[in-house]
């Protein structure tokens, strides 16, 4: 996650990745907080004007206030024992970030705080996990999707989601089913690190293909069934992929 250092707060490339998507200025709600490193990152960087760290979980709630003291942001940062945003009144920050927990815990986040999440500027989402059903929810529920981006940490890729309540979008297209599972954004970036996290799925996915096609059960059939129907859609988007960054090339 991050660590804690004399100098500036050492954020992982996934929180690096969280705060470039956060804009200048303003209260942020960070929730699921842990040990306070990047609300306490971006008031070091001077990109927030002050904070709400709020964890469902007293041990890292303790961790940050040791982290904030430390750092003599006593007066900057609000911590917060809170479930979600059930802690945080509607208007008392103007962004927030949900981020290292699954799809279904992020959805139960924004579903049980709407009254709080709906009225922000905008928010930062990073699920770990079932990262497809977060985006359908935002666009089934008057959220738009305004960017993505994607960083690799240790093995594992992060998707990083912004996000905001009947914000004006330039693109009112609707997502099809490949962009709901790998990212609209995602797949027009050109950017390396997605297309790596598509090959792995791919070769995770054709391995895992192998091991079936030889089991020869009727169980295992049923999962190769979906396993190669994963694999067409990984394709498709490995297409998309490409297509989006051949037409950057010829722009330049």
């Amino acid at each position: 996650m991050g660590q804690h250092t004399k100098g500036k707060t050492f954020l992982s490339s996934r929180l690096q990745a969280i705060a470039a998507m956060v804009e200048e200025g303003g209260i942020l709600a960070d929730i699921g907080t842990d040990h306070g490193y990047l609300p306490i990152r971006l008031l070091e960087d001077g990109k927030i004007s002050g904070a709400i760290a709020a964890d469902i979980n007293r041990g890292p709630l303790l961790r940050a206030e040791e982290h904030v003291r430390e750092k003599g942001f006593d007066d900057r940062i609000s911590l917060r024992l809170s479930d979600g945003f059930l802690a945080v009144s509607p208007g008392e920050a103007d962004a927030a970030v949900i981020a290292g927990m699954g799809g279904p815990l992020t959805i139960r986040i924004l579903e049980n705080g709407k009254e709080t999440a709906r009225v922000l500027d905008y928010l930062v989402l990073s699920p770990q996990s079932e990262v497809r059903l977060v985006r359908r929810y935002l666009l089934e529920n008057g959220y738009e999707i305004l960017d993505e981006d994607m960083a690799e940490d240790g093995g594992k890729y992060y998707t990083v989601i912004k996000t905001a309540f009947h914000q004006e979008a330039d693109d009112k297209k609707p997502w099809d089913y490949i962009e709901e599972a790998y990212g609209r954004y995602l797949l027009r970036s050109g950017k390396p690190v997605v297309e790596e996290f598509l090959l792995k799925e791919k070769r995770t996915c054709e391995a895992l293909k192998g091991k079936l096609s030889k089991a020869g059960t009727k169980r295992a059939d049923g999962r190769l069934f979906e396993i190669e129907k994963k694999l067409l859609q990984i394709n498709g988007a490995l297409d998309l992929f490409r297509k989006a960054e051949g037409k950057k090339g010829e722009e330049f």
